[in-house]
C-alpha cells in the first residue's frame, strides 16, 4: 500500500511539473549587437528593467561556491551593490560559505528575473573586504540586517527555536540600542568576474546568450548557442 501511495504522489509531482507554463507573456527583445563593451553597464541596465517590470525581489542571487575538496554548495543571498570593483555580498567569515570563500576564493553568482525571461551568470576571483569596509557594509543595511549579523552563529547547528527566539530578541535590543554595534565576524565580499553571460530567453527557444570573458584588461564578446 505503502509503495502504492508513493507512486501517486510522485506521478501528482510529475503532473504538477509539467503543467507548469513557462515564459506565458510577452518577452523584451534584445540585441546583442548593441550591449556595451563591458558587462557592467548591461547588468545596471537589466536590473533597472527587472525593477520597472515588477520582478520580485531583484537584488536575489545565488552564489555558487565549492569546499575543500572540490563538492559544490550552493545558497540564495542579496546583491549589495554591482561597480567598478565588483559584484558585492556580505556574510559572516565564520559561516559555511565563509570558510569556504577562505579555502577557495572563486565563486559564481546567478540572477534570474523571470518577468523578463532573463538570467546572468558571473564567475571569478572573490576578494575579502577589511574590517572598516565590512562594518561600512553593516551600517547602512537595516536594523533587522544589524540584528541578524549580531546574533551571529550561521551555519552552526541550532539545539532548539527558543535559543534562537532568545539570541534574536537580544539582538534586536542591541541593534536599536547600539545603530553603530560591531559584528565581528561580519565580511564584505567581492566578486571580481572573470566571465559574465547575459540570457535572454525566446518562446521559440531561440534564446540569446551574450557572453563577455576577460583576456587581460579587456573583454572579449562572443554569441553562444542557446
Amino acid at each position: 500500500m505503502a509503495r502504492v501511495d508513493d507512486d501517486r504522489r510522485q506521478e501528482t509531482f510529475r503532473a504538477l511539473l509539467r503543467a507548469q507554463p513557462v515564459w506565458d507573456t510577452e518577452l523584451p527583445a534584445f540585441d546583442p549587437a548593441g550591449a556595451p563593451d563591458e558587462p557592467l553597464p548591461l547588468f545596471h541596465r537589466w536590473f533597472a528593467e527587472a525593477v520597472a517590470s515588477g520582478q520580485p525581489e531583484p537584488h536575489t542571487m545565488t552564489l555558487a561556491t565549492a569546499d575543500e575538496q572540490g563538492r559544490p554548495d550552493v545558497r540564495t543571498l542579496m546583491l549589495h551593490d554591482a561597480d567598478a570593483r565588483g559584484w558585492h555580498f556580505a556574510s559572516h567569515a565564520t559561516s559555511r560559505k565563509g570558510r569556504q570563500l577562505a579555502a577557495r576564493p572563486e565563486a559564481a553568482l546567478g540572477f534570474y528575473w523571470a518577468t523578463q525571461g532573463r538570467a546572468v551568470r558571473l564567475r571569478g576571483e572573490v576578494r575579502t573586504a577589511g574590517a572598516e569596509e565590512s562594518g561600512a557594509d553593516l551600517r547602512v543595511r537595516s536594523t533587522g540586517a544589524l540584528a541578524s549579523a549580531l546574533v551571529g552563529r550561521q551555519s552552526e547547528v541550532l539545539c532548539s527555536a527558543a535559543e534562537l527566539a532568545e539570541a534574536s530578541a537580544a539582538a534586536w535590543e542591541r541593534a536599536r540600542r547600539e545603530p553603530d554595534a560591531r559584528a565581528p565576524s561580519w565580511t564584505a565580499y567581492t566578486l571580481v568576474p572573470d566571465e559574465a553571460e547575459f540570457f535572454q530567453g525566446d518562446a521559440r527557444r531561440q534564446h540569446v546568450r551574450l557572453r563577455y570573458r576577460r583576456e587581460g584588461g579587456l573583454w572579449v564578446r562572443e554569441l553562444l548557442w542557446p
